[in-house]
């Protein structure tokens, strides 16, 4: 009863039951990951905002003095005894 020819199964070749069984399996496993980047993407951008946030509340710190580089003391001259 399934031999009536029309446009679609006429070219394309049905999907044998494994091959139809690997492309769920897969277009599963793809449909997760993709969910689990979202949700890692998601958060990573929320975490950011707050950071953000909490670094703008943060009062700047106050500039703390240079130190002034020490001058190089010369070699002491060795005694020979």
């Amino acid at each position: 009863m399934n031999d009536i020819v029309i446009k679609d199964n006429l070219l394309r070749p049905m999907l044998s039951k494994p091959q139809s069984r690997a492309e769920l399996i897969d277009s599963v496993a793809r449909a997760m990951i993709k969910a689990q980047a979202d949700e890692r993407e998601a958060k990573t951008l929320r975490l950011r905002r707050t950071r953000l946030e909490m670094e703008a509340r943060r009062p700047v710190p106050a500039p703390t003095k240079s130190r002034s580089a020490k001058k190089a003391r010369a070699p002491a001259s060795r005694r020979v005894a």
